[in-house]
């Protein structure tokens, strides 16, 4: 069998930036009682006049990605995308990036993890290359929040959280024992899947029923979330997480040069880095000028980090990510 390592990194996000005081048209809210709650202090929206689209904030990470991973469109062999908000009901998104870029007829896989997608995306693609099938596949993260978000005070406590975005990933194959990623670690508990979840249109609600009903006071077509709910949750599975990727590498939390986690709220962070007791220099968060992206958020951080020099040969790094279903998992990463 072969290793997998990551050999690219991109992201994307749009010029748009949405501070907590410009949510003040659209909302009862304050600067003060966002960066409270969540750490946020601002987000990219998509400007409707740049045409912007999950897809297209995808296709541009991606481009980068690849130039950095030292290769061409033609060397990828796989897809596999991550999102929530693909720009059609269907097809998914992977399909959009293969005709972006001008791909060969490449499969494309898309996966629909919400939070803890790009997660379960590096597991599956990590599980191509080590069988062998594939030797360079690019993985992608991206969303687009701000389209389907409810701009009022009965939504703020969502709306303020969310933020648009595309990261992306090139792993490719490495026969180095001991480099690129150790192990993943993936788990669900769908029984809370109603804490954060978006219900309609759907099939289990669907247009014309919404449309029939006519019901002002309808909200099954935003984002609901249990805050407090999710961040009980939240907190343990992180924990647990780690933990079982240290476990399954005979590491301890003393070995973690850096944790990446999804950027839901500071707050979680914050939580987890006391309790693994890592440095500022061992957590690496943007959720201050980005929001949480969901899919797209762990490798937003991941390559900014990167980018400006956290991350150096050798370095055990582990990401890690908690969401929606609810699913949660880890990677564990000798870089």
């Amino acid at each position: 069998m072969y290793n997998s390592k990551i050999t690219g990194l991109g992201y994307f996000v749009p010029d748009n930036i949405v501070t907590n005081d410009d949510l003040k048209q659209w909302m009862e809210t304050s600067d003060e009682w966002i960066q409270e709650r969540t750490g946020i202090k601002e987000r990219r929206w998509i400007d409707p006049a740049t045409k912007e689209t999950t897809s297209t904030m995808a296709a541009k990470a991606a481009k980068i990605a690849i130039k950095r991973a030292g290769l061409t469109k033609d060397d990828i062999d796989f897809i596999v995308f991550a999102t929530l908000s693909p720009d059609m009901y269907f097809p998914g998104g992977g399909v959009r990036i293969q005709d972006m870029l001008e791909m060969p007829t490449i499969g494309a896989l898309d996966v629909r993890n919400q939070c803890s997608g790009f997660i379960y995306s590096l597991s599956v693609a990590d599980q191509f290359i080590k069988t062998g099938m594939y030797k360079n596949i690019l993985v992608i993260g991206s969303e687009n929040h701000s389209g389907g978000l409810e701009r009022s005070t009965r939504g703020r406590n969502v709306t303020v959280i969310f933020g648009d975005g595309a990261g992306a990933a090139v792993l490719s194959r490495c026969e180095q024992d001991g480099k690129g990623i150790l192990s993943s670690h993936l788990h669900s508990e769908g029984k809370h899947a109603k804490e954060l979840a978006l219900e309609g249109p759907s099939t289990g609600r669907w247009v014309p029923e919404i449309l029939a009903e006519n019901d002002p006071d309808d909200v099954s077509y935003y984002p609901y979330m249990n805050g407090q709910f999710v961040f009980k949750h939240a907190v343990v599975r992180f924990s647990e997480a780690i933990v079982e990727g240290l476990k399954a590498n005979g590491l301890e939390k003393k070995d973690i040069n850096m944790l990446i986690p999804h950027q839901a709220n500071l707050r979680i962070a914050q939580f987890i880095q006391r309790k693994f007791e890592l440095s500022d220099d061992q957590v690496y968060n943007n959720i201050m000028k980005y929001g949480n992206t969901t899919a797209a958020s762990v490798i937003i951080a991941l390559t900014e980090a990167w980018e400006k020099g956290k991350i150096h040969e050798g370095d055990l790094v582990i990401l890690a990510a908690f969401g929606s279903g609810f699913t949660w998992g880890s990677v564990v990463i000798r870089w």
